[in-house]
């Protein structure tokens, strides 16, 4: 039998619960979760001449564009993300996330 398209867009759609649409939505998570990304935190910036660069000796100081207590950015993927503090943590350096970027402001700032 030939159903003629006016018929077959008369046909209600096939039913589909939330269990299911949440199963296939989390699947397809699941795809990006193992992606690798590389996530780097800034300290501060300078410049400095060449000169000063080859006069540098151990002890020496170099002194960065930023304040004591100013937040750090936080890098993903060479993407500024997020700004944080430095902590200690057992005895190793990490970063507290205080802010986190819009991710509408990350895309505008990349193109």
């Amino acid at each position: 039998m030939v159903r003629d398209k006016e018929e077959e867009d008369l046909q209600p759609a096939p039913e589909v619960s939330g269990s299911d649409t949440l199963s296939e939505t989390l699947a397809e998570l699941d795809n990006f979760l193992d992606i690798p990304l590389t996530i780097s935190a800034e300290l501060g910036r300078t410049k400095v001449s060449v000169r000063d660069l080859l006069a540098l000796q151990v002890g020496s100081v170099i002194e960065l564009k930023k304040l004591v207590g100013e937040p750090m950015e936080i890098y993903i993927n060479g993407l500024v993300t997020a700004r944080g503090e430095v902590v200690v943590v057992n005895e190793r350096f990490g970063v507290r996330v205080t802010d986190v970027i819009d991710p509408l402001e990350i895309i505008r700032s990349s193109v």
